[in-house]
């Protein structure tokens, strides 16, 4: 029987309903089904998924798997019948016969093996990359941190820490091939530092795709982490607010001034690096501030249209709605374009992809996942998939440029998620990324 490509349900995550039991024998292309089996005794990715091609049946069935559940309400075909074992034979297979199984046994076990091993070296390589960044991410935290909490104290000592960051970076950024973007795991805390290494890492993705120097890296980097130290002078209920009176919004828009006024007594920064701090929120249109101009650096153009999408995920004020990543690309695109640059906005898209990091997807076969990774092609990306069976740290992720059986159907609104599925993925308010080369 051929079976019609199979068409996942919208909402069939969100019903998955009882999973009942069956007999590999049973199985047909366009059941979703679960693997009650150890994750490492089988070559899928994940236990629970859609049979969308009959190779996944015939992979099954020379395992012959037992324990195998099916959900009614997330299939679209019924089991078919039930084929008993074979009993073996009373009289004995002649030798030529045995050999002959054996033999196709061996083929079996030995194929079995090596899908094993690709999957298994697949994700030990995405989960050294993302720890490398992880680990990447902890100590340029702690640099971060301690230096933009000190700056306007000890400009100089701060200023050493914020170079020596920059320089790492840009260096890193300059002499790699490819730079990857990871979407951290939690992070605990809280502090300036967060936003300011959003910028820096999406602002060194940018620049290196714009073809910036090492040294225009270091200072596009150096002015990125500090570009909101200023507000060290800001009282903190002023940036928390969504709305100001004209006193308090003009107080708020003298935050660059003071930032460059730190960073000058530093010592460290070059004035590149100063026009990033000082001109952050001015636009290409003029409706900018604090003075409203329209000629900008490369530099401080990048961190400009950077800056406002990071606080478009992850806005400052708790009484702003914070948006999935692919709305606030989305709104800068369709309703801000005039305000910055449209060529490094086409660029800054195709680094993060049509599903930016972060963004809740559902795939081809029924899984849902978050987005962890951009793809060198843009619509396929590495997703971390959902298990509710699994610790979040692990469970599997997919790189989707090495499935190609594997494609993502739609983008999910968290607030469509189940609480339990919600809960699992836990889509920050605070987004984190940092970056490893290759």
């Amino acid at each position: 029987m051929k079976h019609a490509q199979i068409s996942v349900s919208k909402d069939m995550w969100k019903k998955p309903g009882t999973p009942l039991p069956i007999h590999y024998s049973q199985l047909v292309v366009g059941m979703y089904i679960t693997l009650k089996e150890n994750w490492n005794d089988h070559p899928f990715l994940y236990n629970d998924f859609l049979l969308n091609n009959q190779k996944k049946i015939d992979t099954i069935k020379s395992l012959k798997l037992d324990k195998i559940y099916y959900y009614p309400d997330k299939s679209t075909e019924k089991p078919g019948p039930l084929v008993a074992d074979p009993v073996a034979a009373e009289t004995p297979a002649s030798p030529a016969t045995s050999a002959v199984v054996e033999a196709e046994a061996a083929v079996v076990k030995q194929e079995l093996v090596k899908l094993q091993q690709e999957k298994t070296a697949k994700l030990a390589k995405l989960r050294d990359a993302a720890a490398r960044a992880d680990r990447a991410w902890d100590k340029a935290a702690k640099d971060s941190r301690e230096a933009l909490s000190s700056l306007s104290r000890s400009p100089k000592q701060a200023g050493e820490k914020l170079i020596g960051l920059s320089r790492e970076s840009a260096a890193v950024f300059a002499g790699s091939q490819e730079v990857l973007l990871h979407l951290l795991g939690d992070k605990g805390g809280e502090g300036p530092h967060f936003h300011a290494l959003n910028v820096m890492t999406l602002s060194m993705l940018l620049g290196k795709v714009a073809g910036l120097s090492e040294e225009q890296l270091t200072n596009l980097a150096l002015g990125a982490l500090a570009h909101d130290a200023g507000k060290a002078r800001v009282p903190a209920h002023l940036l928390k607010m969504a709305n100001r009176a004209k006193h308090e919004e003009a107080f708020y828009r003298q935050h660059g001034a003071y930032g460059a006024e730190f960073a000058r007594e530093s010592g460290v920064f070059k004035d590149a690096a100063l026009d990033i701090i000082t001109d952050h929120h001015e636009k290409l249109d003029g409706t900018g501030f604090p003075t409203g101009k329209t000629k900008l650096s490369q530099e401080t153009r990048i961190v400009a249209l950077v800056n406002r999408y990071d606080r478009l995920c992850t806005p400052e004020s708790p009484e702003r709605e914070a948006l999935m990543p692919t709305a606030a690309l989305a709104k800068i695109y369709k309703t801000e374009i005039s305000q910055y640059d449209p060529s490094l906005l086409s660029m800054l898209i195709k680094i993060l992809g049509i599903y930016p990091p972060g963004t809740i997807v559902q795939l081809n076969d029924g899984a849902l996942g978050m987005v962890v990774c951009p793809g060198k092609e843009s619509l396929r990306p590495k997703v971390l998939v959902y298990n509710p069976d699994m610790a979040k740290d692990e469970a599997p992720t997919v790189d989707l440029a090495q499935e190609p059986d594997l494609k993502i159907e739609e983008a999910i609104k968290p607030s469509s998620l189940p609480p339990e599925a919600l809960a699992w993925l836990s889509p920050r308010k605070r987004l984190s990324y940092f970056y490893s080369a290759e």
